[in-house]
C-alpha cells in the first residue's frame, strides 16, 4: 500500500489535478491530508477525482462546514486531530504542529508516524522512535510546492517537488 501525504492545498486546483495524476499513475492507494484544503468545491474536486479512501483533518484555513464532509463516500473527517492504522501502520496527524503531543497522548498504540501541516515548510524529525514530519504546502504559497508518498510495506518517506514530477 502507498499514501500521498498533503497539506495547505489552500484551493490551488492545478497543483492539486497535477499531484493526482501523479497518485494516479504511480498506484497511490490513499491520501492523508493534513488540513487546510479551505472551501467544500476543493473537497468535492478531491473526492470525485482520487478513488481511494481519503483521510482528513481540518485546518485552519477551513471554510466548509465539517458535516457537509459525510456527503462523500472515501472522505474520512477526523476534527482537528487523528490516530488511526493505515496500511498496517500506526499514524497520527493534525494541522498544526502544537497539536503534535496531543496526537501522541491520545495515541492507544505506540506510533510510526506523525504528519502535521500550517507550517508549508517540508520538514522530517524523529522524536521517541516516531518519525515526524510535514509535506510541505501543495498549493506552493510561500515556498515551492510539495507532498510526500509513504509507502507503507518498507515505511519509506519520500518528499516530492511537485515542479520535478
Amino acid at each position: 500500500m502507498k499514501s500521498a501525504i498533503i497539506s495547505d492545498i489552500h484551493d490551488n486546483l492545478a497543483n492539486l489535478k497535477k499531484c493526482l495524476a501523479w497518485c494516479a499513475d504511480n498506484k497511490i492507494d490513499s491520501i492523508i491530508c493534513c488540513g487546510d484544503i479551505t472551501n467544500i468545491d476543493t473537497v468535492s474536486y478531491l473526492s470525485k477525482n482520487f478513488p481511494g479512501d481519503i483521510y482528513v483533518v481540518s485546518g485552519n484555513a477551513d471554510l466548509y462546514d465539517e458535516r457537509d464532509l459525510g456527503k462523500f463516500k472515501n472522505i474520512n473527517f477526523y476534527g482537528e486531530i487523528a490516530v488511526n492504522e493505515i496500511g498496517k501502520v500506526n499514524i497520527g496527524f493534525c494541522h498544526e504542529p502544537e497539536k503534535i503531543k496531543k496526537v501522541k497522548e491520545l495515541a492507544p498504540f505506540k506510533l510510526d508516524f506523525i504528519f502535521y501541516g500550517h507550517t508549508h515548510k517540508p520538514w522530517l524529525e524523529k522524536e521517541d522512535g516516531i518519525i515526524i514530519a510535514n509535506p510541505g504546502t501543495l498549493a506552493g504559497v510561500f515556498t515551492p510546492a510539495t507532498f510526500s508518498t509513504l509507502d507503507h510495506a518498507t515505511k519509506n518517506l519520500e518528499l516530492k517537488i511537485l515542479s520535478e514530477i
